[in-house]
This record gives structure tokens, sequence and C-alpha cells, in this order.
């Protein structure tokens, strides 16, 4: 069975000196679109209390452009000048539905990128887009399947040059294996199976703390804004991206290997923000990104035709009776092992509460069937959760033990 999916495809570029040029000049006028259209948005609601559009904002940049101040707009690809005011758009409407915080400005050297949604296609070794036509080198170390859609070019801190190319695609779903299971995540262990299997938390970031901290032990020495100091902030950088990387690869991997065994994954819903401002667990927890990984089963799941589930953040997985469903009134973090005072059964801490995770998530998944299958529209997530908290008595659980794995 296949089914029509968006999938991404990340490549390194090359460009010559004239198009790192252009593509300076192609970041720059995006920032700067972006910039100009917030501020006119903020102005604008203070005067009349309400927002531009993006077409208000379209029709802004086009006159802009016919003035000799702004001529050199005309240079830069209009869709991708187009984009950005829908990236704003964007960004103003994740904010009202309370995703993401207010827009801010963006600076420069930050995250530089620009998106072209149109007439991109990869010819040889060359990437073709709109303001390029000779092309791009790109290495292709994979080949591009289906139909591509749209791609974004971006710069990194460390002055490499990427591409993402955006294409619709059939994806084949995944063999069924007619195993699930339930999954905690933890530092010790960064991922716990409801089967008893365990997967090792690498600890990225401390292996190459030395080193991180050395480079940035030089960078403090360097006169700020002088070409060593460059020279060594991009040192630094690559550091830090090679940790990046490295943490990515290990969830691919471990995500892959996850959707490939299993039919259905039940997790927890993660307040990771909120688990962060612990100042003894912040470092620990920021260096396993769970968001990142969860991010990346939840699609692969939606990709290979596997169920993805996520149960309340507030169930007391680690303080429940995986055997009777006795629910301990307390659960201190030293605690690995308990042995439950109502059936006598003795827990190890993580599995117990992935064993739950996974009871948890089944049905939910089962009162989902049941309600599509009566026709009723209270299959939502939220009505699933509030159903269920008051079958269970689910009591609010600090995610204190969740972090200590």
């Amino acid at each position: 069975m296949t089914e029509l999916k968006h999938k991404a495809y990340r490549f390194s570029l090359k460009p010559n000196m004239d198009q790192k040029i252009l593509l300076a000049k192609h970041f720059g006028s995006s920032r700067f679109v972006y910039n100009m259209l917030l501020n006119e948005k903020q102005e604008h609601y203070l005067n009349s209390g309400k927002t531009l559009n993006y077409n208000a904002g379209c029709s802004i940049l086009t006159e802009m452009k016919k003035t000799d101040d702004y001529s050199w707009l005309k240079e830069i690809n209009s869709q991708a000048l187009q984009q950005s005011a829908k990236d704003l758009e964007t960004a103003y409407g994740n904010f009202f539905r309370s995703k993401t915080g207010f827009p801010k400005f963006k600076r420069k050297g930050d995250k530089d990128s620009f998106r072209c949604p149109q007439h991109v296609r990869v010819d040889g070794y060359n990437l073709i887009i709109p303001k390029f036509k000779e092309g791009i080198k790109i290495q292709l170390h994979r080949n591009i399947q289906g139909i591509i859609k749209s791609c974004t070019v971006s710069k990194s801190s460390s002055n490499k040059y990427f591409v993402s190319i955006l294409c619709e695609e059939h994806i084949e779903s995944k063999p069924k294996t007619n195993k699930e299971i339930g999954l905690d995540l933890g530092i010790k262990d960064f991922a716990i199976l409801s089967d008893g299997n365990k997967f090792n938390n690498p600890k990225i970031t401390k292996l190459y703390e030395e080193i991180l901290s050395k480079s940035q032990k030089d960078l403090s020495r360097k006169e700020k804004g002088s070409n060593r100091y460059q020279k060594q902030k991009i040192k630094v950088t690559k550091v830090h991206e090679k940790i990046t990387n490295s943490r990515n690869d290990h969830h691919h991997k471990l995500s892959t290997t996850l959707v490939n065994d299993y039919d259905l994954i039940a997790v927890e819903d993660l307040a990771v923000k909120n688990m962060i401002k612990n100042p003894k667990l912040s470092k620990a927890i920021s260096d396993c990104s769970w968001g990142s990984f969860l991010n990346m089963l939840e699609y692969k799941c939606d990709w290979y035709g596997k169920k993805f589930v996520k149960i309340n953040r507030f169930f007391p997985s680690s303080k429940t009776c995986s055997s009777c469903d006795y629910i301990m009134d307390k659960m201190p973090l030293k605690v690995r092992n308990w042995t439950c005072p109502k059936c006598g059964s003795n827990h190890d801490r993580d599995i117990n509460a992935s064993i739950n995770i996974y009871r948890q998530g089944l049905s939910i998944t089962n009162m989902e069937v049941e309600a599509l299958a009566s026709g009723s529209n209270t299959n939502s997530e939220t009505t699933v959760y509030e159903v269920l908290k008051k079958k269970s008595h689910c009591d609010s659980e600090a995610h204190k033990s969740l972090a200590c794995g």
C-alpha cells in the first residue's frame, strides 16, 4: 500500500564566488522584507487596532520595488520575497493559535535562508532555481523521488550552504509485524520499551564537552570583531554542528528501528520546556532532545502506515502498578525499583512506566476506533483524555521522575 506524502531531501551546495554574492543578496533581501513587514504590522496594529494581511503586505512590497530607494529588490527572485511575507503570516497564525511566541525580527547570520516555491529542478549535478540560470553545484548523495514542489536554500553559521528540496511522492507502507509497545524516555537509558528492551543514551554533548570547552575558551581570549575572533567563532560553530549531527544520526537510526519493528508506538506527551527549568537536570534533558526524537518518530509512523499515540502527560505512569493498577502516593526520584504494597509485585520503575504507557495508548486507540465505528464526533484527543482520566482517576505526576530515567 502506498500513500502520497511530502518528503524533504537535504543536500550540500557548492556555489562559486558570484553565486555566493547573489545568494547573500537573496538572504539579506528576504530578511529585510520579513523585518519590514513585521514592523509595518506592529505599527498598523498600534494605530488602527488591526493587522495587515498577506495581500496588503505584498502590495506594500510591490510599491517599494517601484521606487529608486528599493530598486535593488528587483535583483531578487520575486517569489522568494513573497514567500517571506507568507512566512510572516504563518508565524502570526502560529502565535494566535498559541503554538509559538510572538514573531521576532531576524538577525543577519542567524539561520539565513530563502524559499523558492516554484520553478525548481535538478539538472544532473546542478540545482536550477530562478535567478541562477547556470545552476548551483549540488552534492547528490541519493536519488530524488517524486515531484519537486519547492526548495529552501540556507547558509549555516559555519558558512556552509544547503538546500532542502520538498517532494511529493508515493511512500510504501512498512510490512506489519503484529507487535506493539509503550515507550518511556529517560536520561540514564534514552528509551525504555514495554517489552523490556532498553536503548542507552549516547550523551553526545558529554563526548565533545572537552573540545567545546577549549574552543569556547580560545574564543573568549580573542578580540571581539577581529579576524581571529571570526575564525575561532567558526571553529566553535563546527563543534556545535558535530554535536547536532551526531544526535540527529542517533535519533534517526533509533526511530527507524522502532518504526520497522512495531505497528503501534505509545508515548507520553512531554512538556520539555517545563522540565528543563530544573537547574540540576536541564543540561542532560537538553542533550537528549526528546522533542526532536518524538517528532521524527511521529512523521515516520505517518509515512509508513504505523500508529503513533500520545497519552496524557499527567497520567501517573511511574506511580501506577502495572499488575493491579494501585497508585502510589509518592515516588521519589531515587527509587528505581519498588514493590507494590497491594499485590507485592516488584517493578523496575522505567519498564513499569512503559507498560502503563502502552496500555493507556491502546485504550486511546480502541476508543478512537469505537468512536469512528459509531459515527460519533467525540474522537478528539482531548475528549479521549478526559474520558480516560475519569475512568482511571489519573493523578498529576511530576515529570522529574521521567527526566531521571
